[in-house]
């Protein structure tokens, strides 16, 4: 039995598992069958911690759908979480595919992390043509073009970012797929819309990339301060709220810093036919 931590930032879920001291490797099929909310333990991405050689760790992160993927915001604080209490240092490095992440405590019981630099060239996000204007990327399709103009990022991983009057209104399992597939992004991307309450405040509905819907995407919030302040629409300290909650996000310094919270839900073990639960509540 493989033991596991079920934890969550916003809502956004997560299996996690330490690889550190024994290797450690799933199927995707059997991925897809654990991330099944009926059948398995259910989440939106499976976390590995696997060592690192200049790092606390590394993280690994991989989707509902059996998927790897660079970045993770919400998972970072989550893992930042377990090493800080671990080590007992003031701050902690985390090596990611997407790059190295550090972290550290903040008031309220909040994590702290440095996502990195956003990349707003066309052939770092990337785009199709890999040229163009990645702030303002045009679809043809008359049921996409309802939406305007994208204004894409990579941070860690590919975004795009619609300003809309009310993401209420917009149909969001069905235009999400169609634009998280579509061939302008060769990676796939995930897919965020934002309506702007003030320069400080938005609210946002997300498409993540091999998930669907999510309560909360840290990234996407990333991505839609990123933006936001590079188009002068939102000022460089934003609180970006999804339905899971509300991160704040600094891009001030010219790198993103995310702060939010963080979750340990409960404890369980993987088996060979499927999991199990441990039969008491636990706490970090």
């Amino acid at each position: 039995m493989i033991p596991f931590r079920k934890m969550n930032g916003l809502g956004n879920d997560f299996v996690v598992v330490d690889a550190r001291h024994r290797p450690f490797a799933l199927e995707p099929e059997r991925i897809r069958a654990l991330a099944d909310r009926q059948s398995g333990p259910g989440f939106d991405q499976f976390i590995i911690i696997e060592p690192a050689e200049s790092a606390a760790a590394t993280m690994r992160i991989i989707n509902a759908d059996g998927g790897e993927v660079e970045a993770c915001g919400n998972a970072t604080r989550c893992v930042a979480a377990l090493l800080l209490d671990e080590k007992g240092a003031p701050e902690v490095e985390i090596a990611s595919a997407g790059g190295a992440l550090r972290a550290w405590r903040v008031d309220g019981g909040k994590i702290a992390v440095d996502m990195g630099v956003p990349r707003f060239e066309a052939a770092s996000i990337p785009l199709a043509d890999g040229e163009g204007d990645p702030l303002r990327v045009v679809f043809i399709e008359p049921e996409l073009a309802l939406y305007g103009s994208a204004a894409c990022v990579n941070v860690g991983n590919p975004h795009a970012v619609f300003f809309v009057p009310d993401t209420g209104l917009v149909p969001l399992t069905e235009v999400g797929p169609r634009f998280e597939t579509h061939p302008t992004f060769p990676r796939r991307a995930n897919i965020s819309f934002v309506t702007i309450d003030s320069a400080s405040a938005v609210r946002a509905r997300v498409w993540e990339r091999g998930v669907g819907p999510t309560l909360a995407c840290g990234t996407a919030a990333c991505a839609i301060a990123a933006v936001g302040h590079r188009l002068g629409l939102l000022e460089a300290v934003v609180d970006v709220t999804l339905p899971g909650g509300t991160l704040s996000i600094d891009v001030s310094g010219g790198r993103i810093v995310m702060s939010g919270p963080y979750a340990l839900d409960w404890t369980g073990a993987i088996t060979a036919d499927g999991y199990l639960r441990d039969p008491t509540p636990v706490a970090l």
